[in-house]
């Protein structure tokens, strides 16, 4: 099993920022990708950013220019800043790795996910 812990939401003022941080840890285990999602209250899930493990990353369009994903493979960890910050970002933000889990005998890849981080936005 693979373990994230999240840090770095709070409430900012419109045009702030804010830099979430997301850590994998357990035994055994190789990340292959990592991304938040959001969840705004009365929607669905959506992806903000995604990174492979060669550093490609991927945006939604809303955000692209204002976020910017980044991780530490060494440390297991994604990182998102947020800068300019608008109140429709407004959301709890979730880490979700996709990892290999190495048993005696065979290996499982699944997704996982963090406890969430509440990001409040006001205008």
């Amino acid at each position: 099993q693979v373990q994230l812990v999240e840090s770095g939401g709070g409430l900012v003022q419109a045009g702030g920022s804010l830099r979430l941080s997301c850590a994998a840890s357990g035994p055994n285990f190789s990340i292959v990708s990592m991304a938040w999602y959001r969840q705004g209250s009365g929607k669905e899930r959506e992806l903000a950013a995604a990174i492979a493990t060669d550093g490609t990353a991927n945006y939604k369009d809303s955000v692209k220019g204002r976020f910017t994903i980044s991780r530490d493979n060494a440390k297991n960890t994604v990182y998102l800043q947020m800068n300019n910050l608008k109140p429709e970002d407004t959301a709890v933000y979730y880490c979700n790795a996709r990892a290999v889990v190495y048993y005696n005998t065979y290996e499982l890849e699944s997704d996982y996910w963090g406890q969430g981080t509440q990001v409040t936005v006001s205008s």
